[in-house]
């Protein structure tokens, strides 16, 4: 009696191994990246997007001077010459908004938060 009591304890913990088994599986599925999500994918948007912007600050050297201005300000200062630059050449603004874009729609596809360390490149 013991043996058979043994075996269907065995039999039982093999079925709930496998219940558990399937329930990892569907779980890891449901865990998995949204499609072009990976971080392949966020790598190939951040290398585009580099590339348009090194172009595009080689082709508007009025540009590329300006924002080489930059280099050693505070954040604060950085961001605020920025911000007027921008508002004072709005076509510059829309140039560099339609580089940044692809990185903008992928952070939004992706759920990617602005302060997530990614954030500043894209």
């Amino acid at each position: 009696m013991k043996s058979a009591s043994r075996r269907i304890g065995r039999v039982a913990a093999v079925i709930l191994g496998s219940g558990a088994a399937l329930l990892g599986t569907a779980g890891t599925a449901a865990a998995d990246p949204i499609p072009g999500c990976t971080a392949g994918d966020v790598t190939a948007v951040m290398t585009g997007v580099s590339a348009s912007m090194t172009t595009y600050l080689f082709t508007h050297p009025d540009v590329n001077d300006f924002f080489t201005s930059l280099q050693g300000l505070s954040k604060s200062d950085a961001k605020q010459q920025t911000q007027d630059y921008l508002t004072a050449n709005p076509q510059v603004r829309d140039e560099i908004g339609a580089i940044r874009q692809p990185g903008v729609d992928l952070r939004n596809r992706c759920n990617i938060p602005l302060k997530a360390e990614i954030a500043g490149v894209i």
